[in-house]
C-alpha cells in the first residue's frame, strides 16, 4: 500500500495511491498519515478499502511530505561502506545519531532553498523508515514489527555549517526546507527486502549516486533496535538511514548546489522526487513579487 499527503502547505488530507497510480481521497476514512493512524490495525483496515469507492484528487495535485506531525527526524551518518570509503572515514563501530529539525521537512517535490551564507550545500539520496508503534529496548529480531513503512528523503547538508562551524552535525542538517519526504509511504509487505533497494540521484540530469541498500553498515533492524535503546520512538518518527556514495563533498573537486539547479531522486518501489534548487535571497524575491515558489 502506497500512502500520500496532498494539498496545500500545511493543509494537507491523506490519501492512497490505487491500482491505475491516481490518488484517492482518505480523508473521510482517517484524519491524517501520521502519529496513531500508523497503527498496525488502522493500516489494516486501509488496506481493506476498495480504492475505487474513493473520491479521486486530480491530477498534478502537489504532494506533501508522506508522513505529518513528526516529532522526532533522526537520521544515521556513514552508514554505507562505499559512502564511508569516498569521505575518507573509518567504517563505525556502532551508528553515527544526529538530528534533523522536523520543520525542515517538506514535500518531495517542494522547492529547496539555500540558506543565507551558504556555499556548500550539499544533496544525499537515502532511505526513510516510519515508525508505527511505540518502541523501547526492542530486539533486532523484532525491529520490524515497529515498522510502518519506508520512504524516500533527501537529507540536504550543508557541508560547511555541519563540518567547519563547531558542535555537532546538526546544524548543518535542518535548514528550511532540507528535508523532503516522499511520494509515498509504501508499507512493508509492498517494498519486499528493504535491503536490496537500488537508489539514484541526478543534479542537472547528470547521474550523481548510485547505490543500494545492500552496502548498508546497520541495516533496518539493527537501526531500529539500536535508536529504542537510547530514545522512545513514537509512531510517525522518522528514521533516514544514510548515503551512499556521490555526494559532491567527496568529489574531486568538491561539487555543491546552486540556484537554478534541478535535483532527481529515487529509490526502487519508493518512488521519485525533484526538487528546483533556488538561493534564500532569490526565494524572498519571489515571494515578496507573488510568484510561484514551487
Amino acid at each position: 500500500m502506497k500512502l500520500v499527503r496532498w494539498g496545500e502547505s500545511g493543509a494537507e488530507k491523506p490519501g492512497l495511491i490505487d491500482a491505475a497510480g491516481a490518488i484517492r481521497d482518505l480523508s473521510g476514512v482517517v484524519r491524517d498519515i501520521a502519529g496513531p493512524f500508523l497503527a498496525a490495525d488502522t493500516l489494516a483496515n486501509l488496506r481493506r478499502i476498495d480504492a475505487a469507492t474513493l473520491p479521486e484528487v486530480p491530477a498534478g495535485t502537489r504532494l506533501g511530505a508522506c508522513v505529518g506531525q513528526v516529532r522526532n527526524f533522526i537520521a544515521i551518518g556513514l552508514n554505507y561502506a562505499d559512502h564511508a570509503a569516498e569521505t575518507g572515514s573509518p567504517i563505525p563501530a556502532e551508528p553515527i545519531l544526529f538530528n534533523k529539525a522536523p520543520s525542515c521537512i517538506v514535500g518531495p517535490n517542494d522547492t529547496v532553498i539555500l540558506p543565507k551564507g551558504s556555499a556548500k550545500t550539499d544533496w544525499e539520496v537515502e532511505l526513510a523508515i516510519v515508525i508505527g508503534k511505540r518502541a523501547s529496548y526492542v530486539h533486532a529480531n523484532e525491529a520490524l514489527d515497529y515498522v510502518a513503512g519506508y520512504c524516500v528523503c533527501h537529507d540536504v547538508s550543508e557541508r560547511e555549517f555541519q563540518l567547519e562551524r563547531g558542535g555537532t552535525w546538526t546544524k548543518g542538517k535542518g535548514c528550511p526546507t532540507f528535508g523532503p519526504l516522499g511520494p509515498w509511504l509504501v508499507t512493508p509487505d509492498e517494498v519486499g527486502d528493504v535491503q536490496n533497494l537500488d537508489m539514484w540521484l541526478d543534479v542537472n540530469g547528470e547521474r550523481m549516486q548510485t547505490g543500494s541498500t545492500r552496502t548498508m553498515i546497520f541495516d533496518v533492524r539493527q537501526i531500529v533496535s539500536y535508536l529504542s535503546h537510547f530514545m522512545l520512538l513514537e509512531p510517525g518518527d522518522v528514521i533516514t538511514t544514510g548515503t551512499p556514495p556521490g555526494v559532491g563533498m567527496g568529489m574531486k573537486p568538491p561539487r555543491y548546489l546552486k540556484s537554478g539547479d534541478v535535483v532527481s531522486l529515487g529509490i526502487a518501489g519508493l518512488g521519485e522526487q525533484r526538487q528546483a534548487v533556488v538561493a534564500f535571497d532569490d526565494w524572498t524575491a519571489k515571494v515578496a513579487a507573488g510568484e510561484p515558489t514551487n
